[in-house]
């Protein structure tokens, strides 16, 4: 499978020139695939995962906790119709980003918060954005931020019956839930 059940795009390469990609993780992938398909200026979205030493893990592998990958999305945007800013807005206001190796019920290194960017520009961007979330943390009371900044790893793509989840299964399980606070 390679077009987007909801977008209608490719999720594999070769992507628009003008796009950008990210990976983000924040927990179970099928959530934050949904979340970041609903924003205006994504092209695609895909499934997959990050950050692991074992090539093209499979879901048991990365399950078992031994890849060392987490699950993440693949979000393609086009810049000039959602900044990166408002992406991580979505990022950060869209998962609890102090649980550590855990989002919610699920619990596990697969289920760790991350950016993972393919530049310097983005990836200063994404500290900053760090910082910035923290501080509004701080105001509330609430724990440090436990997720990790990094230079796009390699990406995996995950089986195709996880790719958009959540619209080929409406009713499905989505433990996605912030904590309440904006980001500004």
């Amino acid at each position: 499978m390679s077009i987007h059940t909801v977008l209608g795009s490719n999720i594999r390469p070769p992507f628009p020139e003008h796009c950008e990609q990210v990976l983000l993780a924040m927990g179970c992938f099928w959530g934050a695939e949904r979340k970041c398909w609903q924003l205006p200026g994504v092209y695609t979205t895909a499934v997959g995962y990050a950050g692991g030493t074992t090539e093209n893990p499979s879901y048991q592998e990365v399950c078992s906790g031994l890849s060392g990958h987490a699950e993440v999305v693949l979000v393609v945007y086009d810049p000039r119709q959602l900044s990166f800013d408002n992406l991580l807005k979505c990022f950060w206001e869209g998962h609890n980003p102090t649980q550590g190796m855990r989002q919610g019920n699920d619990i596990g290194s697969q289920y760790r918060s991350g950016i993972y960017v393919n530049n310097a520009s983005l990836l200063a961007q994404a500290e900053a954005s760090k910082q910035r979330y923290q501080q509004q943390l701080n105001k509330q009371g609430l724990p440090a931020i436990t997720t990790e900044v990094l230079l796009m790893p390699s990406f995996y793509y995950a089986e195709d019956y996880h790719q958009q989840y959540l619209d080929k299964n409406p009713d499905g399980y989505c433990g996605l839930g912030g904590v309440g606070v904006e980001y500004c």
